[in-house]
């Protein structure tokens, strides 16, 4: 079986939480801090973390026309929390001069669901995640407003104050959640990339 590799974004965020997740799931997990790192890998994880601030670092490391530039090629990505910001084309509530990298086409609102002390946990149906539903952790997550006609809605908010709202996504071989899987032990949205990104790389290998 391929083993992938598959950079983690590491200028800031919960990246040790992903390299364990994706490693366990069969890839080897790399960091990108650097265009030459971002060139060699297969796929690549955007993880939580401060969306603005990671935004600043992608510019402030040359990074920011080589993602888009990687993106708009085909590289399999998956951001959570923070990443699903950075991967959207239009983020509200934001900064000016925040930048994202239009990996999916959707519109984004950060904080969404409140501050650090409106955290919270709830189980989903995740469309292509068979069995128990997904236990998802939101803190200080986004939520989807819009999608375009080529993004599949994989998860929504089954109850509550934001039933109904998007949370995760897939567009391509780009996917994206509000929440973070990273932290609950679950592998199965860690395992759907690597898969993904198998899928692509032997497609591409043909």
């Amino acid at each position: 079986m391929v083993k992938p590799i598959i950079g983690v974004l590491a200028l800031q965020g919960d990246v040790r939480e992903h390299f364990h997740a994706l490693a366990a799931c069969g890839a080897e997990p790399v960091n990108v801090r650097r265009e030459s790192e971002l060139a060699a890998v297969d796929g690549l994880v955007l993880p939580g973390g401060e969306s603005t601030a990671i935004s600043k670092l992608i510019e402030v490391f040359g990074l920011l026309e080589p993602l888009r530039q990687r993106l708009r090629d085909g590289l399999p990505a998956y951001g959570s929390c923070a990443g699903m910001i950075l991967l959207a084309d239009t983020v509200l509530d934001t900064r000016p001069d925040a930048k994202s990298l239009s990996g999916i086409d959707m519109t984004v609102r950060r904080n969404a669901f409140g501050r650090q002390v409106d955290s919270f946990e709830t189980d989903l149906d995740f469309e292509g995640i068979e069995g128990d539903p997904v236990r998802a952790v939101f803190i200080r997550a986004p939520w989807v407003e819009r999608v375009g006609a080529g993004v599949r809605v994989l998860a929504t908010v089954p109850s509550g104050p934001a039933a109904g709202r998007i949370v995760a996504v897939r567009q391509g071989s780009v996917l994206a959640t509000s929440f973070h899987p990273e932290v609950t032990g679950d592998l199965r949205v860690h395992g759907m990339f690597v898969d993904m990104v198998r899928e692509r790389t032997a497609a591409r290998l043909g």
